[in-house]
């Protein structure tokens, strides 16, 4: 069995790295092989730019999405994504580290999807939610948050976590996997230990990985997140009756 994380936090001592940390451990003793991309210290380039295609299907104008296709079927895609693509490829389970700011996932995680989900290689027309490249596959979002949990939920001061985290694991479920309820480490203010060290705090951190093991260790009891599929929509995208009564 193989694992991928991939860690987004610029700090090493964050508590998303101790995380990252506990979530390798636990899967190498559950007898996986763990990989990890960590993109801060690796120095990923969340940017899609021309830059990055030297054998252009138009030198004149940069269409993210043709360069994309075109450098997936030439076999000319950045060294970078291919080796993201492999890891991906690998894995059976995806972890996916990273702080809530701003009410979504960090810049450099959103332009690694940009990057990594390339057009024509990872996804297409047809090759997409529950007909998509990564089906069998699980993946899962642990994430931290600077409120507490009572600030998250519909109409909260926090806004509703299940929406905030929804574009990241519905893009997740775009390429076909199975996606498992996220881990919510909850008011962790900084996200790091910078900002309280009181014993009261560091039992709050103790629990949390405490409770990030024991989740890793019962992952086949998670049932996947509910999404709707092809024959929950017509010819135009649109949810087919059933759909909207589910």
């Amino acid at each position: 069995m193989q694992a991928l994380i991939v860690h987004c936090h610029p700090e090493p001592t964050s508590f998303n790295a101790t995380l990252k940390d506990v979530a390798e451990a636990t899967l190498s003793k559950l007898g996986y092989g763990v990989t990890v991309s960590d993109l801060y210290a690796e120095g990923f380039d969340p940017v899609e730019d021309a830059k990055h295609y030297r054998d252009r299907l138009d030198p004149e104008f940069f269409s993210t999405l043709a360069e994309q296709r075109h450098a997936s079927m030439r076999g000319s895609l950045p060294e970078e994504i291919r080796r993201e693509i492999a890891r991906l490829e690998q894995a059976e389970l995806v972890v996916f580290q990273f702080p809530i700011w701003w009410h979504a996932q960090p810049a450099m995680l959103k332009g690694w999807f940009d990057r990594v989900f390339v057009n024509g290689g990872l996804y297409s027309s047809t090759m997409r939610y529950d007909r998509g490249r990564f089906r069998g596959k699980r993946a899962l979002c642990c994430v931290t948050t600077g409120a507490p949990e009572a600030a998250f939920g519909p109409r909260s001061r926090g806004g509703d976590i299940a929406q905030i985290l929804w574009p990241a694991q519905f893009s997740l479920y775009y390429t076909g996997f199975a996606v498992l309820p996220p881990f919510i480490a909850y008011g962790i203010q900084g996200h790091g230990f910078a900002y309280q060290a009181d014993d009261l705090f560091q039992r709050q951190l103790d629990d949390y990985k405490t409770r990030w093991a024991r989740r890793l260790e019962q992952l086949d009891q998670d049932e996947p997140l509910p999404f709707p599929g092809w024959e929950d929509w017509d010819e135009c995208g649109r949810a087919l009756p059933r759909a909207e009564a589910g």
